[in-house]
């Protein structure tokens, strides 16, 4: 088994006795498997935040694998058996080192091309919604409220986000299909090229077979 660490959780510069630390940065991770093995990945997590793991097998021999994760104290949160995918949502998430493991030990010959996603989004209090509040008077706010602006710019950074994470899966779906469509051309051109010395065999002997039939075995005496 080999166990893997993904990123170290950085400490954010100091804001004032307000200021949480953000969530780690969204990650993506494409690495092969090799059968008969299990490798684990180790993930730090702050607390009080929202935690997205998918997983997809995108090459390989029946496109599955073993997936488990566990939270920081040790407790098993999912656990499945021969997947070719997966979308798993911790909230909220514990703070500490998640483990994710990927489990081929079932498969003694074929390995596996597996691609990960983490995705993170850290949890706002009210505390933090009224930080905006601070950073202008009252004078200076116009006729448009800064919640409205908040809001669209979290909307706006929510669509975006979403959107990433729908190519990214789209990519993957697109890598899998293209391994799948690889493999079955592998075997197309195999058996094809069976079939085609097959026939060239079969050929030669007819030819053999009906020239032997014509021909005086016969024996002339002189």
């Amino acid at each position: 088994m080999a166990a893997r660490w993904l990123w170290l959780l950085a400490l954010a510069p100091w804001a004032g006795p307000r200021a949480a630390p953000p969530p780690p940065p969204d990650a993506e991770v494409t690495f092969v498997l090799p059968a008969g093995r299990r490798e684990c990945f180790y993930q730090g997590a702050p607390g009080n935040a929202s935690m997205e793991a998918e997983y997809q097998v995108i090459g390989g021999a029946g496109l599955d694998v073993d997936f488990s994760l566990e939270s920081p104290s040790g407790l098993l949160l999912v656990s499945e058996y021969r997947k070719s995918d997966g979308v798993h949502t911790v909230e909220p998430t514990e703070a500490g080192d998640y483990k994710l493991c990927f489990d081929n030990s079932f498969s003694t010959i074929s390995e596996k091309l597996v691609f990960f996603e983490l995705i993170f989004d850290s949890a706002q209090d009210d505390d933090d919604a009224d930080n905006w509040m601070e950073a202008v008077e009252p004078e200076d706010m116009l006729d448009i409220k800064i919640e409205d602006i908040k809001e669209s710019i979290e909307t706006m950074k929510s669509r975006l986000e979403r959107s990433i994470q729908m190519q990214t899966l789209l990519r993957a779906f697109e890598a899998r299909d293209r391994n799948l469509q690889e493999s079955n051309l592998g075997r197309v051109n195999f058996w094809s090229a069976v079939n085609l010395g097959v026939l060239v065999v079969v050929a030669f002997l007819q030819v053999y077979m009906l020239k032997s039939l014509f021909e005086d075995k016969r024996q002339v005496r002189t």
